[in-house]
């Protein structure tokens, strides 16, 4: 994994200075989008405000891959054997899609887990609900804790996490999966895990805040957070792996969930009206609709240009143009 994310820095860079070179617009929507009319991050349309390629130019329609699902959540694409793994909450296990459509189960009991990432080893990490930690599930499928608890209090109700190259995690931790009398925390957050196994609380929430889905740019150095509450905000990452600079990107997004980012530092919002894509400049490119609202999406297949979207009951996917970063 620490190769593929390394492999995909060094593309980011060369598709970053390819276009600030050419400084190019891109065109219209593909199938299956609607116009970027919309508001974005300062009102405009990103095929007029933005450098670089249109993410949406030539996306296929969104089609459903499976469902009959409770609630899923979670996509992580795992590039070792070419599979989909995501978490159904309320079925309080993890699925496996083996591509095209042969889905199994990798993990049972799961804690109720949401959100998914690899650790720089490869290993799976779930933000579980129901356990109130970040899990990591070994080789051997023996699953450990990360971490459960902040200062010697609980955490809430880890939700989603972003793995930064050299083995930083960082995760959200709204209330979501735990009943108001048990929050112990007075504050819902945004952590970062060091390598070293330190944990930092790097945001810290109002009570009504609900940090959600948690991704970085592609060359890490910026760090995007979604409250469901509110819209997108902004860190700059420090080489250290803490944050500062902590600005407004978007700031109202209808339900802002789940987040992907593609090799062109696009970033894909799943939202109440669909997916949302956002030029790195805040600007709104435009949506992909989903016949269900999404909560979360995740680029997969050995091309990386297959958006798989978690949706309530259902898995979708639409193939796009361009690659993202898995």
């Amino acid at each position: 994994m620490r190769t593929s994310r390394e492999a995909w820095l060094a593309i980011a860079r060369c598709v970053a200075a390819a276009a600030a070179l050419s400084a190019c617009g891109g065109g219209g929507g593909g199938g299956g989008s609607t116009d970027g009319a919309a508001e974005g991050g300062d009102g405009a349309n990103a095929a007029d405000a933005a450098p670089g390629f249109d993410p949406l130019d030539g996306a296929g329609e969104v089609e459903l891959v499976a469902e009959d699902f409770l609630f899923t959540e979670g996509p992580a694409w795992r590039s070792d054997d070419g599979v989909l793994l995501f978490s159904d909450i309320d079925g309080n296990c993890i699925h496996r899609l083996s591509p095209p459509d042969a889905i199994d189960v990798f993990r049972p009991d799961s804690g109720r887990s949401n959100g998914l990432a690899f650790d720089d080893d490869g290993l799976l990490l779930a933000a579980e609900h129901g356990t109130r930690r970040v899990s990591r599930t070994l080789a051997g499928g023996t699953v450990e804790t990360v971490v459960d608890r902040f200062e010697g209090m609980l955490l809430n109700s880890p939700n989603d996490i972003a793995v930064r190259a050299d083995g930083t995690i960082y995760f959200t931790d709204p209330p979501y999966g735990i009943d108001p009398d048990d929050q112990v925390l007075d504050f819902n957050g945004l952590f970062r895990i060091d390598p070293d196994g330190a944990l930092t609380a790097e945001w810290r929430g109002a009570l009504d805040s609900r940090p959600n889905g948690v991704a970085l740019s592609p060359d890490q150095r910026t760090l995007y957070l979604a409250d469901t509450t509110a819209g997108l905000t902004a860190f700059a990452v420090e080489p250290d792996g803490s944050l500062s600079g902590e600005r407004p990107f978007v700031p109202s997004v209808p339900n802002a969930d789940g987040l992907a980012v593609d090799t062109g530092g696009n970033l894909y919002v799943t939202a109440a009206d669909g997916v949302r894509v956002y030029a790195p400049d805040g600007a709104l490119w435009g949506t992909l609709a989903v016949p269900r609202q999404p909560a979360n999406a995740a680029f997969g297949d050995a091309d990386a240009r297959t958006l798989y979207i978690t949706a309530r009951q259902g898995l979708y996917r639409s193939r796009l143009a361009h690659p993202g970063i898995q």
